[in-house]
């Protein structure tokens, strides 16, 4: 797989370019994109100068390169309406970069047992987080490893791995999380709690340095990371300290300049615009309406998402 020869920002360069020739070419929507705002694709030479697909069209089109079969369809929650959706040629891809954006971070997954605090993988086998979950749980090879979201069961499960010394991760929506919390307090003083996802419109945004000193205090857990990744996106990043994430080397996180969409900075402030090269067949080069900050080392943070006004602002490209 290309996107894990990844070593150096040379490297990052080389094959970015070439994805970016090989949806130019083969990936219809992508190309009508790229003449919608009068492209030469002649004067590409730097991943700062590759147009960057706007999310919002993931919900009504069909990203992919042509002439190819999928073996998955990812969709959305569609909290705020449509949904989008994400058409996967190739599900070893993914199942490639979940395992080792995980590793890079946390060692081996063998190492933990897994508990999912969603809904489990039967009943929302389309969510590309729960695959991910379910992914991480089979790749575990715990017995305990499983999805769960009732109380009493979780507080006994847990209580068991905290008495036997056994290292594990809870990976929550964070709605579910706080849904557990109001139930009791727990003590799970050896877990790492991973919250993603957000409140998916059943609960009100809360600030994330909040959220996580909530769960925090009523886990009784000092390790409370969160994972950043996305239904349009094959990978993720993790933050573990201080509300700053971490991408693997094929993934870069650029900046989009409030005043001109078209406009890419390495970092600062803005709209985030995102390469992720295991995104080979759908689109490596996404816009999304996600605001946040990118540091000189490429870690960033999030500040939310744009107001409509924003949003509206930068896709007007997009009007034919």
């Amino acid at each position: 797989m290309d996107f894990l020869q990844v070593k150096s920002e040379k490297t990052f360069k080389k094959l970015s370019l070439e994805l970016f020739d090989f949806h130019y070419n083969e990936n219809d929507n992508y190309r009508e994109f790229c003449d919608n705002i009068k492209l030469n694709n002649g004067e590409i030479d730097s991943i700062e100068k590759i147009p960057f697909l706007p999310i919002i069209l993931f919900k009504n089109k069909k990203i992919s390169v042509r002439k190819i079969d999928h073996q998955k369809i990812f969709e959305s929650s569609g909290t705020g309406g449509l949904k989008s959706r994400h058409f996967i040629h190739k599900l070893q891809h993914y199942n490639v970069s979940i395992e080792k954006c995980f590793e890079r971070i946390y060692g081996k997954i063998s190492d933990y047992v897994i508990i999912g605090v969603t809904p489990d993988f039967t009943s929302k086998n389309n969510s590309s987080l729960i695959y991910m979950i379910n992914e991480l749980i089979k790749k575990s090879k715990k017995n305990e490893s499983q999805f769960l979201m009732n109380g009493e069961r979780f507080d006994s499960l847990t209580k068991k791995l905290e008495k036997e010394n056994k290292k594990y991760i809870v990976y929550g929506l964070s709605h579910a999380l706080l849904d557990l919390i109001e139930i009791k307090n727990y003590d799970l003083k050896k877990s790492i709690i991973i919250e993603t996802g957000g409140m998916k419109g059943l609960r009100e945004e809360i600030e994330k340095e909040k959220l996580h000193g909530i769960l925090s205090s009523r886990f009784n857990s000092s390790n409370v990371h969160s994972e950043y990744a996305m239904t349009e996106l094959l990978s993720q990043s993790y933050s573990i300290e201080n509300q700053v994430f971490s991408s693997p080397p094929w993934k870069k996180i650029l900046v989009k300049d409030f005043n001109d969409p078209l406009k890419v900075h390495r970092n600062g402030r803005g709209f985030l615009n995102i390469i992720d090269l295991s995104n080979k067949y759908s689109c490596p080069f996404i816009s999304t309406e996600d605001v946040g900050e990118v540091f000189e080392n490429g870690d960033f943070k999030l500040y939310g998402r744009g107001s409509d006004a924003d949003l509206r602002g930068c896709n007007l490209m997009l009007a034919d």
